[in-house]
């Protein structure tokens, strides 16, 4: 999909500001309210953007024990990944899960109430023999820094014709 600059600048507003009005967004990339809002409709119906959505400060509802895991699994082939993949899927406790090359296979980030949470999971997954070989559990002292991903577009991709 070819993105113009008008498309560009309506990505880089939603992203930074997700409920602005139709003619708020308008009036930011400085065209009329109908064919800016079929563009975030072409957008949307693309795929290039996803959703909506709230960020919301769970630290403030109910304390929570962010731990950072590294896991390697005993075989690497397509079926072992697929099972482990899969478990990882369906626990609400892992909130990110990244395959990774050089050393390790997954990297997560698991939200518990407290560690016991975190190690009767564990446990579990040993239990259920989803195939791991050892990990590594990283225990998130203090955050340092936490922000939304930033969009940057290099305007030399984007189509300037509009």
């Amino acid at each position: 999909m070819r993105l113009d600059r008008y498309d560009i600048q309506i990505l880089q507003i939603l992203h930074q500001q997700g409920r602005i009005t139709k003619s708020g967004l308008a009036e930011a990339i400085n065209l009329s309210i109908s064919p800016c809002w079929e563009r975030v409709k072409r957008l949307e119906e693309s795929g290039v953007i996803e959703g909506y959505g709230a960020r919301i400060n769970s630290e403030l509802l109910f304390k929570r024990s962010p731990v950072l895991l590294e896991v390697s699994l005993k075989q690497h082939s397509a079926e072992a990944f697929q099972r482990f993949e899969s478990a990882v899927q369906t626990c609400e406790e892992v909130v990110e899960c990244y395959a990774t090359g050089g050393g390790v296979d997954y990297i997560l980030k698991v939200m518990c109430k407290d560690i016991d949470q975190y190690q009767r999971l564990i446990d579990n997954w040993l239990d259920s023999d989803l195939g791991i070989e050892r990990y590594y559990t990283y225990i998130v002292t203090k955050t340092i820094k936490q922000q939304r991903q930033q969009l940057n577009f290099d305007q030399s991709l984007a189509d300037e014709k509009t």
